[in-house]
Parts: C-alpha cells; structure tokens; sequence
C-alpha cells in the first residue's frame, strides 16, 4: 500500500473518530465497566480537560475555536458517563474495598483526602464552591452579556460594512468576508451562552450524584453487606470523594478554560503574551511593588524570606525591563540612522524599461500645486470623475493616468503623453482663471492674453479677484485644473481607437452580464476572433461612437458575418444597428438632426471613385476633384456654424467610410452619417447641400 492510500485510510478513519467516541460515551451509562478501562477513561477525561485548558491559552481569538460550546458539551457527557460508571462499581463492590472502583479514584480518594473522609468532604465541597459560584457563573454571566452585546451591535457592523463597501474602501470579497466573521461571532457568543449552563447543570449533577452515592453506599454496606456503619461509612464516603475529585478537577479545568475564552474578547494574540505583556508594560509598578514588599519584611511577626524573596523578584524583574527598553530605545536610533544613510538602489530589471505608460500628464515644478489643491478644484479628483464620465458617455474604460514631475519642462507648462508620445502641451497659470468669450469677441477685462489649449480659441488669465466680474460679464471661467482635465478629454476621446488594447477588449465581453453568455459564446470565436471584435470597436470608438451598448454591438456583428468577413462592413452594418443611438447624438435642441447632404454628382463621383474588392477597396479620387470636395465641405460647414447650427454630412451607405475617411483629415469632429443610420422616427433638416 502506498503512503497516499494510507492516508486516505486516515481520512477516512478520521471522521468516524467522533461517531464513535459519542455512541462510546453513552455505552458508559447502560453498560458496566471494568475498573482498567475505568482508570484509563478517566485519565482520559483528565488529560482531554488539560487539552482544552491549553488549546485556549495559546489561541489568539476566541473565533479560532468555534467549536467550543460542541466540546464543552462532549466533555460535560464525558464525566457524566463516567460518574454513573464509577457509581455502579462503588454502589456493587464497595464493600471489598477502596480499590473497588478502581487505582485512579482510590489514588485521589486517599493522598488528595490524606485518607481521611472528612478532609476528603471538604475539599470536595471547596472546589465545588470554586467551580460553582465563583467560575462557572462569573464565565457564564460574561457569556450573556457578550451574547446581548453582540447581537444589539450586529446592525451597526453590518451597516459598517455596507457603507465602506459603497465607498469603495473594500471590494465585494473583502464583504462577504467581514459578513461571515461577524455571523460567526454572533453565533458563537450565542452558543457559548448556553454552553455556560451545561457546566453549571455539571456541577450541580456532581453535588447530587456525591450525595446519592455516600447515602446510598452507607444503606448497601450495613443492610445488604452486613458491615458496621464506621466502616462503610469510610468505604463509601472515600470511594465516593474520590469519585467526585476525579469528576470535578477536571470539570474545574474545563470551566476555567471556559472563562478564559469568553474573557478573551478584546485581546489579541495568545493569552501569554497579551497578559505578561499588558501587566508589565508599566515598569515603575514592579519597583513600587518590591518597595512595598520590603516594608513588609520590617513588620515584625511577619516571617520575613517569602517577603524579600518577591522583592528582589520584583525588583530584578523592573531591572530586566527597563533594560530591554533602553536597548530596544538605541536599536531603534540605530535603525532610523542606518536608513538616513543613502542606499544604492537596487538595479532594476531591463524588462522595467520595456513598459510604457498608456496615459501620461507631466507637470512643470510651477503647476505641482495642482495635484494638492483644495477639494473643489484637485486635479486628481477630476481625472477620477472624467474616468467615470467617459465610462458613462462611451462604454470606454480611460486608462489611469500616471501624473509625474518633469524639470526639463518650463515651470508653468504641461504635456500630455499617448504611448509616451507628445499629443498636447499647454501653459497655466496656478492662481489665476482662464476665460474665454463664447461669442468670440474681444475681452475687455485686464489680464494676460493666451490662446486656450484644447480648442485653440483666444483667451486670457485673469487675477482670482476677478472671476465675478467676469462671470457677471458672460465669459466662461475656468480653474487651471479644469484647463487640463479638458484638454485630456479632448485627446483621451481622438485616441480612444489606439487605447483599446486586446485586454481591454477582452475585459469588456468578460463583464457582460450572464444573460449575454450565449451570444458570446456563438459569436467569439466560431464566427469572428476577438481581434475582430477589436477592430469594430475601434472604427466606432475612432468616430467617437459610445460603444457602451455592447449587446447590440455583438448582435449587429453576429448579423453581419453571415455575409461577409471584412471589418469595414462589419461596422457599417452595426452602426445601421445603432441607428437610433446615433440619430440621438446628433439631435439638436429643437429636437431634429440637421443634415447636409452630397448632391447626386458627388454620390456618382464617389461610387465610381472606389476600386478593389473586399478588403481591397480604396478611393481612388483625382486630387483636384478632392480639393474641390474638401472646400465645398468647409464653405458648408463654415456657414451652418456662422447660423449656430452642428449639422451631420448624410452620404450614401456604399461610399460612408470613403467619405469618412476623406473629411476626417481636415474636420475629424464632423459627424458622417449614412441613411441606413438615420432611425424612423428621428426627424431631419437639411440645412445646406454640397
């Protein structure tokens, strides 16, 4: 047999360990017993006590032992079977002797008593006193109160939980996990309110089974066994007080073990150590202490060696203390000295220097108050909402984004970093306010004029004492810290295309919810790869198309694959199926899109323009004929802007991307629609024709 089929047989041996010890115990009430096997289950009964004494010593929580109340209970049965086993030998063979009930009972009955019963009756009586009044009720009353304690504090734990899982301070498992500590510790005091009572219930049944066994044993000795009733009143009374110091020792050990775990509450780590640790921690009341002693040892009647020899106890002990303090005070100073020394840092592996930061804001040592202004205006708080803002509006999840000192840049200026590429840079001024007039006309209020970075439109920084006035006038005032958080918007919403990594495609199906399964399941990847999926998202993304209905997405796709394989027309056809998002998006506040649309030589130029098949088709247009279409789209667009309206260019479905990809050099913000996305129910305008 191998060492892993015997460890199974362990295993399996294990759980029928209990099962059987229980049904064992209960034998002992029906079923006379030897006196050896007597001997060896009561030293059994002693050594098991002596095991849960020290098991709750060492332990550091009482939720460590759980199941304490279960063994409190098994060792209550335990001496209890073991009582009424004792008392059926002493009852039936009393009369041979003090041996009648065996070596173990007879040991404890004659040098605990000294031989002599009424010693015997008394110290019995003193450790039932003991075990009764004073530990088993001060451990149950602490018991109650924990349990009442516990149970009036579980809603406030629970609505602890709740609040710093909806602040994002703990995570779902973190919770779950607090939840179940605090049900197990709701449970337990619960229980161990009522194990209390079988330690009680014990040592009231070892007070009545004593009584019964003396008076019954004193009747069967002079009626039955003919003896006098000197004699079978010592038989019995030291069989019987031997009985009874074998069942309460160790039922004294187990209460104490049992008021130590529910005393335990509020201490951490082992019982030792919290206890030695907390008593000591005080030097000066160890040399009081052995002050005091020593002023004993004067008093004359008193023997004055137990009294000194605690003194200079004490007095070695402080002396010790205060030592080990002073030596750990220095170990301290030399460790806080070893770390102001300057350490070479360790060399940091080449891969480091493989990684690239998808997003990056470098500051000026000018603009590093932006990361520790006030809670309004904190640039790092506003990253954070403009994270969740763009989660919202688009179904993109924004990178994080590494901010960093840079002390090559000029004081005041700013960069920000795609892929550790410059794709915007600007100037601020920390304490002062960008505004900007909307209607384009020139500021009259004094400042420094600069041009605003993200959409390049005339500005200027004005004093803080200045910013009613300029509100009251109509300009838009913005903090310095909104003047970045725009500009990464602005870049962060042209990039979003080339920020959606395969991973973060990959997380996106994954946190679909399960009624989406089936559909994934179908479409990646029997019918197109998660790369493909990746590209149709980017085209929509790189349109600024919120990809956040991810479902009809997948199902536009699902639709489109079962005619062809070209990404191209994948997303075309999802984007007819996001028709009445997009119709939306460009409604304007007189709830209709307006539009500018190609006349029918533009529509016939542009089919005839596309060549190849496939994944091969191009635009194969004569450049005079795209200057001529590039500038009748800016006088267009030009004009409807002049008359405040946003419109969309509404093409044909074949030439859309063509058409796209044409405008998207010159005006990428413009909105190409085609009239497949055009919902039913939206109403349009057309308000210029091309």
């Amino acid at each position: 047999m191998g060492m892993g089929d015997r460890l199974r047989g362990m295993n399996f041996h294990k759980e029928i360990f209990l099962p059987i010890g229980i049904l064992a115990i209960l034998i002992l009430l029906l079923v006379p017993l030897p006196t050896p096997l007597l001997d060896f289950a009561l030293s059994l009964s002693i050594t098991f006590s002596v095991v849960i004494l020290l098991t709750v010593v060492f332990i550091k929580s009482p939720l460590e032992l759980t199941s304490f109340p279960t063994i409190l209970l098994i060792a209550t049965m335990l001496r209890l079977g073991l009582n009424v086993a004792s008392t059926r030998l002493i009852l039936s063979e009393g009369h041979t002797g003090t041996a009648a009930a065996g070596r173990v009972i007879e040991a404890f009955g004659s040098f605990v008593a000294g031989g002599n019963y009424v010693i015997g009756i008394i110290v019995f009586a003193i450790l039932v006193i003991i075990n009764f009044i004073v530990i088993t009720k001060g451990a149950g009353r602490i018991a109650e109160v924990a349990a009442r304690f516990t149970l009036d504090a579980m809603p406030g734990k629970q609505m602890a939980i709740d609040a710093d899982l909806s602040s994002g301070l703990i995570n779902e498992d973190n919770a779950r996990k607090r939840r179940k500590e605090l049900e197990t510790e709701s449970s337990f005091y619960g229980a161990m309110d009522g194990a209390s009572k079988f330690v009680r219930g014990d040592a009231v049944a070892g007070i009545l089974i004593t009584f019964i066994n003396v008076i019954g044993g004193i009747i069967i000795g002079v009626v039955q066994q003919g003896m006098t009733m000197a004699t079978a009143a010592e038989n019995y009374t030291l069989l019987t007080i031997g009985d009874g110091l074998v069942s309460q020792i160790p039922a004294l050990v187990v209460s104490t073990g049992a008021g130590m775990l529910v005393t335990k509450a509020g201490v951490s780590g082992a019982t030792d150590v919290a206890v030695f640790g907390q008593l000591t921690s005080y030097r000066m009341t160890l040399w009081i202490a052995a002050g005091l002693l020593l002023l004993l040892c004067l008093i004359p009647g008193l023997p004055a060696w137990p009294f000194a020899l605690l003194a200079i106890m004490c007095g070695t002990a402080g002396f010790l203390l205060q030592r080990q303090d002073r030596d750990e005070a220095v170990a301290a100073q030399i460790a806080e000295m070893e770390e102001d020394v300057p350490v070479a840092p360790p060399e940091e592996p080449i891969s480091s220097a493989l990684q690239i930061d998808l997003i990056r804001l470098e500051l000026g040592y000018g603009l590093l108050p932006l990361i520790n202004a006030n809670e309004e205006h904190r640039l790092t708080d506003q990253i954070k909402a403009l994270r969740r803002q763009i989660a919202g509006e688009m179904g993109f999840v924004m990178p994080a984004v590494r901010i960093q000192d840079n002390l090559q840049l000029p004081a005041n200026s700013y960069v920000i970093r795609i892929k550790e590429i410059e794709t915007g840079r600007g100037d601020l001024r920390p304490n002062m306010h960008l505004i900007i007039d909307p209607r384009g006309e020139k500021i009259s209020l004094p400042g420094e004029a600069t041009v605003e970075p993200t959409f390049g439109l005339p500005a200027m920084w004005v004093a803080d004492n200045q910013r009613e006035e300029a509100m009251f006038r109509g300009y838009t005032v913005v903090d310095p810290s909104t003047v970045v958080v725009t500009h990464i918007t602005e870049i962060v919403k042209d990039n979003m295309a080339e920020l959606l990594s395969y991973a973060e495609t990959q997380k996106l199906i994954d946190e679909l919810p399960d009624s989406q399964r089936k559909l994934v399941e179908d479409l990646i990847p029997t019918q197109i790869n998660l790369g493909g999926v990746q590209r149709v998202l980017q085209n929509l993304l790189n349109e600024r198309v919120s990809i956040r209905d991810l479902p009809t997405i997948l199902e536009g796709v699902s639709e489109a694959v079962g005619y062809t394989r070209n990404v191209t027309q994948i997303t075309e056809h999802v984007r007819a199926r996001l028709s009445r998002q997009l119709s939306d998006a460009n409604t304007n506040e007189d709830g209709v899109v307006p539009l500018i649309t190609l006349t029918p030589e533009w529509e016939e130029t542009f089919m005839q323009s596309v060549v190849g098949q496939g994944d091969e088709q191009h635009l194969a247009m004569a450049p005079s004929k795209l200057q001529e279409f590039i500038s009748g789209v800016r006088s267009a667009f030009e004009r409807a802007a002049m008359n405040g309206q946003t419109p969309a260019l509404l093409v044909s479905p074949q030439i859309r991307p063509f058409v796209r990809s044409v405008i998207e050099r010159f005006r990428p913000v413009t909105v190409v629609l085609s009239q497949n996305e055009i919902h039913p129910k939206a109403k349009i305008k057309t308000v210029a024709q091309i």
